[in-house]
């Protein structure tokens, strides 16, 4: 919507855009919603926040975009920022996993191991 926006393109059709390229249904009905709201008149904000699907923070920096006559700015900023935090979110599950990975690569090495010298272990205590 930041991008569709700040091309010019009216509110009503990116959002009838942005819908179309959502592939959560969850958010996509919302978003229909808030287009007909706003295609009524009602501000972006508001119906936003009407629809209850969208986090609050979201809502008012919409708000104040919208107040200020900086929208396609706040919606950038909204867009970095929900962006960091899935960055971040990535990088702590793969600092949770990496351990994870760690023990079970050593217990399958471990376990190789110990059915490669059993065999030879029997043998010796056979043989002495």
């Amino acid at each position: 919507m930041a991008t569709t926006f700040s091309a010019g393109i009216p509110l009503i059709s990116g959002l009838k855009s942005a819908t179309k390229i959502l592939t959560n249904d969850y958010y996509a009905h919302g978003l229909i919603t808030v287009s007909a709201h706003t295609a009524t008149g009602i501000p972006l904000y508001q119906a936003l926040r009407e629809s209850g699907r969208f986090p609050n923070m979201m809502t008012q920096m919409i708000m104040i975009g919208e107040e200020s006559g900086s929208l396609d700015t706040m919606l950038h900023r909204v867009a970095m920022i929900y962006e960091e935090d899935v960055d971040n979110i990535v990088d702590n599950l793969g600092k949770i996993i990496e351990p994870l990975l760690i023990l079970v690569l050593g217990l399958l090495i471990g376990g190789l191991v110990v059915a490669m010298y059993l065999p030879i272990f029997n043998l010796m205590s056979v043989l002495g």
